[in-house]
């Protein structure tokens, strides 16, 4: 996305919070492509997913026009919110397919998915999620890092202007974040 659409999307973002029905027409084509790409990023980290991209946008999409008393800051805050959702329909999907499967076929992910390191153990969605609602409590920066990072497939310098904060700031958190992540979780 140019600058100029990145204001565009921010503009009817509150254009549609104040009631305007039709800015959320004019900014659908303008995020669905970054949409798909964040779903696309997650999907891809689930080996057992039973969903395309394009569904999982539209599972997104219709919590994200219900959502109610929801004050969308700016693009960064929409598209953080997005992550969220997606993940929250990621994690429902899986635990309807455990619970189906009784504990067979789990679904595997690796905290080091955008790294060359070979060496970190598979985890469980659920126990990832779980410890990152932990996170969230504990260091809400941190946490809002790896939802974007890892559940957004955002990149460090992405994650950065969306945040307002320098890449080293970004590595130096996600880092952090990912060594806590990975001791909670073995514990």
């Amino acid at each position: 996305m140019t600058g100029t659409e990145k204001t565009n999307v921010t503009v009817l973002l509150r254009r549609w919070q104040s009631g305007e029905a039709e800015a959320l027409e004019a900014m659908l084509p303008q995020i669905y492509a970054e949409l798909e790409r964040l779903a696309r990023a997650q999907l891809n980290r689930d080996f057992g997913a039973t969903l395309q991209p394009s569904e999982l946008v539209a599972e997104a999409y219709l919590k994200l026009v219900n959502v109610n008393d929801m004050d969308f800051a700016d693009r960064a805050h929409f598209f953080s919110v997005a992550a969220r959702i997606m993940r929250r329909v990621l994690v429902d999907r899986y635990r309807r397919r455990e619970a189906i499967k009784r504990g067979s076929g789990k679904t595997l992910l690796t905290l080091n998915q955008f790294n060359d390191v070979d060496s970190v153990p598979a985890l469980e969605l659920e126990r990832l999620d779980d410890a990152l609602n932990t996170l969230e409590k504990l260091d809400t920066r941190q946490a809002e890092i790896v939802n974007l990072r890892f559940f957004g497939g955002l990149r460090v310098d992405e994650i950065a202007a969306l945040l307002k904060l320098s890449d080293r700031t970004i590595k130096r958190e996600w880092a952090a974040a990912k060594l806590w992540l990975y001791r909670e979780i073995a514990a």
